[in-house]
């Protein structure tokens, strides 16, 4: 049976090509996000320490395992995770909610082991191990956190190396923290199932793989002294607990800033090296970071009203003139990875093997058409390629879901006049701000978004023909 054709695409007129030549031109040269308060931004990374932070991410251990800087920080901001749920559970003011806050980092630090797993499946083998049987199931005296235990069916002991500077371990031995700990261990042991080493932080590891050597990779005391510094208010001598939150949760938005921009820098090394598969897994992990991100920030729901604006006042967390939303982009991390991501549309033509028609034309709408009503579409060298498109406009959908939490964050914790950009309607582009800017910019594909469209057209068609000839027989 043929392969039906798809309903034509309408021609297009002159003055159409002109209007799409220029739409897509105005698409593929948007203007990227800029910090637009310097001394702002450097004051944000004075604040969260980022340069002794980002020392610490750059500083390779091991040469040969490549995705280190891109799995370094990713853990780190893990453990960093761990340290907020101390900060969380030992703050002593009553009206604080610890409770839900525990769930919501426990939950984080599922997620994160998630990712982390995901991250490391490449060059796994090539990480810093430490193999059980090395020591022939001696307990080594200077190992105090080592255990020691029999695999199942087999008489040959097994040493079990736990990180000895983790904050996960002595969570586990502290009551208030225990459950929190017990269930982050048993997430680290399912997300790692399928990985070649676990992370030695206390998980099970029933199946006797070898450890990360977690304590050289993530350094955790150089780690936990970036913490934030306990600053009384000179005259009344108040210590502000939401000083430690608010720079905690930044530390941890900035490590996985981090891991996502090396993570970028992967994904288009893979797209000009026709790798769809491995594009498109890298991909799928880019929307889970814009996932987990927005999971970050959502910590400050759970900050008390009166002492966060306290804070905020203290700290002139405030609005530039003009820009009601600027001060949620002094990130420039978040500015990088953002226009890095949109940035992923000009790839859509080297993924379909086309170039963009300089008049407008619908050459690259016609070729992912093509591709993806093709019966072979997902064999030889088309392998990976819809999955790869389709990671893609989920990535963008994950961005903007980001984005637009952001400002409903804003309002619930700041109050929506901090929020409201609803002038920036009536603004040209080059005065409105990054978050007006995001919200009102066009789709990032509008190539595949027209192909899907004729597609679905197409099939409409189809079916009611069908329809019709069933009941003419």
């Amino acid at each position: 049976m043929a392969t039906p054709k798809l309903s034509p695409v309408s021609p297009v007129r002159p003055d159409d090509k002109q209007c799409a030549a220029s739409s897509s031109s105005s698409s593929a040269t948007a203007a990227p996000l800029r910090v637009q308060d310097d001394t702002a931004a450097e004051e944000y990374e004075q604040y969260i320490r980022l340069p002794e932070l980002a020392r610490l991410w750059n500083d390779r251990c091991c040469p040969e395992w490549a995705d280190e800087g891109m799995v370094k920080p990713a853990l780190q901001a893990l453990e960093i995770t761990f340290r907020f749920v101390s900060v969380a559970l030992s703050d002593p003011r009553g009206y604080a909610s610890r409770r839900e806050l525990a769930r919501r980092l426990e939950a984080l630090a599922a997620r994160e082991v998630e990712v982390v797993a995901a991250l490391g499946e490449e060059g796994e083998r090539c990480a810093p191990l430490a193999e059980l049987s090395a020591s022939e199931g001696m307990l080594p005296r200077e190992r105090s956190a080592s255990e020691v235990w029999q695999l199942p069916g087999s008489a040959a002991a097994v040493v079990c190396h736990v990180s000895e500077a983790s904050l996960l371990p002595r969570l586990a031995a502290w009551d208030k923290s225990e459950t929190v700990a017990a269930k982050i261990k048993y997430a680290i042991e399912s997300q790692m199932q399928g990985r070649v080493f676990t992370l030695g932080l206390g998980e099970p590891n029933l199946a006797g793989k070898p450890v990360l050597e977690y304590d050289r990779v993530v350094r955790p005391h150089e780690l936990h002294a970036l913490k934030a510094k306990v600053a009384h208010e000179p005259k009344t001598g108040y210590r502000n607990r939401e000083n430690e939150a608010l720079f905690t949760i930044h530390q941890i938005l900035e490590s996985w800033l981090c891991a996502a921009s090396q993570l970028l820098a992967r994904l288009n090394e893979r797209i000009e090296a026709r790798n769809w598969e491995a594009a498109a897994s890298d991909c799928w992990i880019l929307e889970r970071v814009w996932k987990l991100l927005a999971d970050v920030e959502d910590l400050h729901l759970l900050m008390d009203p009166d002492d966060f604006l306290r804070l905020k006042s203290q700290l002139a967390i405030r609005a530039a003139p003009g820009s009601d939303a600027s001060f949620c982009f002094r990130s420039r991390a978040m500015l990088h990875v953002a226009n890095a991501t949109r940035d992923l549309k000009k790839r859509v033509p080297w993924v379909l093997g086309v170039e963009v028609d300089p008049n407008g034309g619908p050459r690259v709408q016609e070729a992912a058409m093509k591709l993806f009503h093709s019966r072979r579409r997902g064999e030889g060298e088309d392998a990976g390629k819809v999955e790869l498109l389709q990671a893609f406009q989920a990535v963008e959908a994950a961005v903007r879901r980001f984005f637009f939490a952001y400002r409903q964050l804003v309002a619930a914790v700041m109050g929506t006049a901090e929020a409201s950009t609803n002038r920036a309607l009536f603004l040209p582009a080059e005065e409105m701000d990054p978050l007006a800017q995001m919200f009102l910019e066009p789709p990032y594909f509008p190539s595949l978004d027209a192909a899907k469209t004729f597609l679905a057209d197409y099939w409409v068609r189809r079916m009611a023909g069908d329809s019709a000839s069933s009941r003419q027989s």
